[in-house]
């Protein structure tokens, strides 16, 4: 049979992406084990009823058909007063295209920005799906890895000597998956004039914006930034639809236009009575403090539960649905340890490695569980680390 493109094999060339505790623990779940999970990023509660009959209504009121290619019209206005919201910059709607998840708004974002064999510089620990979504493209990248010890921000002599002469974009994530870290204003402003100075573009990963407690910053405020910052975003974790698969691109009116060429030959628009919802969800805030609220507490209770526990240390874990947690003093080998942590205690976590060597010594916690679920597991994670502790002694 004919093979497949080089492009397709590429992309996740040695066919392991680190996802295989999670999918292992699923595995074991569906089995009937009783596996408490804590590997993935999907809220444990339903999409808020408000949003459901909203979707319900449109589909009763008969939108049914093709939608406009860069959304719907009453959806963009209302991402355009979010995305003024989230960046701090009075945003149009055509400054906004519509996306099927913020997966497809990262890939499209890449798309713009980059030809094949330029260069792009990632900063790490990343979402699992940064590399894959750069050699989609045929693109070059170097990754950054910001240290632990600096709570995860990045530095920017870093970022700057992993420049090349064919570097075209940089991209970041804040608040950041899988750290939870927020970067600093004064961070985003050193990363800010390395993009003017090189003319670069930035592209900000900002889906957890809203779980940030008020601390969030976004580069595209910043003096100059505007014209050069394409904001990833995403309604899955901020309203609480990661099923229904509503993302956004923000930047300048130009590339966004541009951007219609590529909905034209990939999703030729989105799912009318879908994006009808989301919409409502958008002007109305339907979920989002409830959601913000539910996060900052099981944030708040799982590190209180875990307070003192010896030989492990947090990083990071100031926003968004996750807390990392450094296990280096225990086990150097974070997927060895998780591997570890299920076959003992029946919980599932996600080997830093998987988001880049940085991350590398440390596991993500999912906090998409309910507080007694987190606190169960924090006792279990007290129990496997000292009997891990005394076996490695």
């Amino acid at each position: 049979m004919p093979g497949p493109s080089r492009r397709l094999s590429g992309i996740l060339p040695s066919g392991k992406d680190g996802w295989e505790v999670h999918f292992e623990a699923m595995n074991r779940k569906r089995a009937g084990q009783p596996i408490i999970m804590l590997s993935v990023g999907d809220h444990d509660f339903d999409t808020p009823n408000e949003t459901v009959e909203a979707c319900v209504a449109a589909v009763r009121a008969g939108h049914h058909h093709y939608t406009e290619l860069p959304g719907a019209p009453r959806l963009r206005e209302a991402m355009a007063r979010a995305s003024t919201r989230c960046t701090g910059v009075e945003t149009s709607a055509a400054e906004v295209i519509v996306t099927p998840g913020g997966q497809l708004a990262l890939y499209a974002a890449v798309q713009a920005t980059l030809d094949k064999g330029d260069h792009a510089v990632v900063v790490a620990p990343y979402y699992a799906t940064y590399p894959g979504t750069f050699r989609a493209a045929e693109a070059e990248f170097t990754v950054v890895e910001a240290q632990a010890a600096d709570g995860f921000q990045p530095r920017v002599e870093a970022v700057r000597a992993a420049l090349r002469p064919n570097t075209r974009a940089i991209l970041i994530n804040t608040p950041n998956n899988p750290t939870g870290a927020v970067y600093s204003r004064e961070c985003l402003e050193d990363i800010a004039k390395l993009c003017i100075e090189r003319d670069l573009w930035l592209l900000s990963d900002e889906v957890y914006w809203t779980l940030a407690q008020g601390h969030h910053v976004s580069p595209r405020c910043l003096s100059g930034m505007a014209e050069r910052t394409l904001v990833i975003n995403s309604m899955s974790k901020s309203h609480g639809m990661t099923g229904w698969r509503i993302g956004w691109i923000t930047g300048p009116q130009d590339m966004i236009a541009l951007l219609l060429s590529l909905n034209l030959v990939t999703t030729y628009g989105l799912t009318d009575f879908v994006q009808q919802a989301a919409a409502a969800a958008l002007e109305n805030g339907y979920g989002v403090d409830m959601i913000a609220d539910t996060y900052n507490g099981r944030r708040k209770l799982f590190l209180d539960a875990i307070r003192g526990l010896n030989d492990i240390v947090v990083r990071g874990s100031e926003g968004g649905m996750y807390v990392m947690l450094d296990v280096r003093a225990l086990e150097p080998n974070c997927e060895k340890f998780a591997w570890a942590f299920l076959d003992a205690e029946n919980v599932g976590v996600m080997p830093g490695s998987s988001f880049g060597d940085a991350a590398a010594g440390h596991i993500r916690i999912s906090l998409c569980q309910p507080d007694g679920v987190l606190l169960e597991a924090a006792s279990r994670l007290r129990r496997f680390a000292s009997s891990y502790r005394s076996k490695a002694a």
